[in-house]
């Protein structure tokens, strides 16, 4: 298929100006072909299509074709999640963790409050929760507004979503790298093959892997996260903070203190774990708690984990690596829960385990006393 655009052309000053200083022939009217064939997409199942190439190539005039480009209309008078009010609010909060927006936080502030990729993932999960059952959700300049790890992860988070929940989606984009991490059943470029569509095993390989760099790190580094959690503010500095790194940037922090309790032994407890949203939703939180349980295994000690969040909680209660406590999933009585001024999870049932994996050598040097780190200028030491 071919789609012409043509504009006859108002001449004036400006337009006599261009004619007399170049080549231009035509002086009528301006002409551009776009060619795509999306026809073979009918003969096949698939959730994710991708339309690529250069600024100017007719990705957003293709998308046109395919139907309408509807912009999301949020309510800044509303929470975030309040706007997803044709939805039970458990499928709301279900929705917008999938999407990779889990900060329970942000759920809470106003649309025009979110940062662009807090923005653009909303914008996603609002689309694709309104969507009819056999609608296409089309999205233009797909993370073009994003620093570019962030739209790795952001189309990691996205791709597991509508394949979960069988829904379809086609971008248009001229960024390369988000390929090989949206892992499309099919792409097109109006500048390659005659805007053919291509498929193969090749566009569903699974994702890169994510390289996590670890520090340890003085308990000021919380104030990056803080405002992310969904418990208090507050932490106890004398905590083992550490900080996980993606290709030099910031994106979680890891909070660890002494667990106590008759007959438990040496052992710690996960107090804090935040992963930022911009690198929500590609299990980052979950192997970075993985990570923790097998550092301390190392060291002979238990290690244990006591979470509200739905998808990390349920994350544990399937995994080999995690057994259940007696508390998990259960609601403890006032004589019971001795909070303190840094718990918030009061009487709400929450997801208790204990980490029963495999030891990760090689990360003891994180563990040290900080007074030791300090004297030895080991606090940032990179593992």
């Amino acid at each position: 298929m071919q789609i012409e655009l043509k504009h006859k052309i108002i001449n004036d000053k400006y337009t006599e100006y261009v004619y007399d200083n170049y080549d231009i022939q035509n002086r009528d009217e301006t002409k551009t072909e776009v060619n795509f064939d999306l026809s073979e997409s009918n003969n096949f199942d698939w959730n994710i299509g991708i339309i690529y190439g250069s600024s100017g190539s007719g990705k957003t005039t293709i998308l046109k074709k395919l139907g309408n480009l509807s912009e999301s209309v949020f309510d800044d008078n509303k929470s975030l999640i309040s706007n997803f009010d044709f939805l039970e609010p458990n499928e709301a909060c279900r929705l917008l963790s999938s999407i990779g927006l889990s900060s329970v936080p942000t759920w809470l502030r106003p649309f025009n409050l979110l940062s662009n990729g807090e923005r653009f993932r909303a914008d996603i999960a609002y689309k694709v929760a309104s969507a009819k059952d056999d609608e296409v959700v089309l999205i233009d300049e797909f993370t073009s507004v994003v620093d570019r790890d962030v739209a790795k992860s952001m189309s990691y988070s996205v791709q597991k979503y509508l394949r979960k929940n069988n829904k379809r989606m086609v971008v248009a984009s001229c960024h390369y790298d988000i390929i090989e991490w949206l892992t499309p059943d099919w792409i097109c470029s109006p500048q390659k093959n005659e805007g053919l569509l291509e498929r193969g095993q090749c566009l569903r390989q699974s994702r890169p892997k994510i390289e996590l760099q670890v520090s340890r790190v003085e308990s000021g580094a919380w104030d990056l996260f803080k405002k992310h959690h969904y418990m208090s503010e507050s932490v106890n500095k004398a905590y083992i903070h550490l900080l996980f790194t993606w290709n030099k940037k910031p994106v979680a922090i890891a909070v660890v203190g002494r667990q106590f309790g008759r007959g438990v032994g040496l052992a710690y407890r996960g107090s804090r774990t935040v992963v930022l949203p911009d690198f929500q939703g590609v299990g980052i939180g979950s192997k970075i708690t993985n990570f923790l349980g097998g550092v301390f295994k190392d060291i002979g000690a238990r290690y244990f984990t006591k979470t509200i969040h739905p998808a990390l909680g349920e994350y544990r209660n399937n995994s080999n690596l995690w057994k259940p406590t007696a508390f998990n999933g259960k609601i403890r009585n006032k004589s019971e829960s001795k909070l303190n001024k840094y718990t918030s999870i009061k009487l709400r049932a929450s997801y208790c385990h204990e980490y029963i994996g495999e030891s990760i050598e090689g990360y003891s040097e994180l563990l040290k006393p900080i007074d030791d780190m300090r004297k030895n200028k080991q606090l940032n030491l990179e593992i």
